[in-house]
């Protein structure tokens, strides 16, 4: 039992200043697992370590899909560390063998936390989804669907089940990015309303919006050089505009 600092610092380095200095890194199998079961963000961190046992060392996880899966809640766009689990959840879903209804369930969880998510986090994990649509065009019917549901009351997607298989992703449609399309910060706006078109085979490169962060955003937004908007088509003279006006006789603008 350690402590939950010390649980997190040994996490946060065990991928590259520890495993590849072991003779037996699956010697540290039990010590991952364990730490990939305790929830919240040890399981994020343990997911480094998991992925170099699991890509290099033959590891089998049977529930390691469901687990993963687990792992997204409301707090995930707010963690410290939500840029270095959507870096390994996007290696994990990269596979083109994984079964439709498993990225359906996560394309629509995501969806489903994204309407309480912050502009920095959707501006990232919108085409993260768009990402996923374009590895698996099993699941476009979530987008394609004319009769799908409108709002949470028909949703027949089950945001309760833990079990992917079991909570009717692929029955359901992306209603939720709809309404992001009407969402207050413009980029995210125009983000979401790439799923209007079609979407192209070539990939977002999505590293560079991993730890995008609410102060870039509004430093952007300052930054950004205001457009002059013209509201008259004569220049105005005079105080009231009128060239012949009292008052331009003893006024000016200049």
């Amino acid at each position: 039992q350690l402590p939950t600092g010390l649980y997190k610092k040994v996490l946060v380095i065990l991928h590259d200043s520890i495993l590849p200095y072991m003779n037996e890194p699956t010697l540290m199998i039990d010590f991952l697992t364990v730490a990939y079961g305790v929830g919240g963000a040890i399981s994020l961190l343990a997911l480094n370590g998991l992925f170099i046992l699991i890509h290099q060392h033959n590891l089998e996880y049977p529930d390691f899909y469901k687990k993963l899966y687990s792992l997204l809640d409301p707090s995930i766009y707010h963690v410290k560390y939500r840029a270095r689990f959507f870096h390994l959840a996007d290696l994990f879903l990269s596979s083109s063998h994984l079964p439709a209804y498993l990225v359906a369930a996560f394309i629509k969880r995501l969806s489903r936390l994204a309407l309480t998510a912050p502009p920095e986090a959707l501006l990232m994990v919108i085409p993260f989804i768009c990402n996923l649509f374009r590895r698996h065009p099993a699941c476009k019917v979530l987008v394609h669907r004319p009769n799908g549901p409108e709002d949470m009351s028909e949703d027949p997607y089950i945001m309760e089940e833990e079990e992917p298989s079991e909570s009717r992703a692929l029955e359901s449609s992306l209603w939720e990015i709809r309404s992001l399309q009407n969402h207050y910060h413009p980029d995210v706006a125009k983000a979401a309303a790439i799923l209007n078109q079609s979407l192209s085979e070539i990939e977002d490169d999505i590293s560079g919006l991993l730890e995008l962060s609410a102060y870039e955003l509004f430093d952007k937004e300052v930054k950004k050089k205001a457009v002059d908007v013209p509201l008259e088509f004569e220049q105005v003279r005079g105080l009231f505009g009128k060239k012949n006006d009292i008052f331009a006789e003893h006024f000016s603008l200049d």
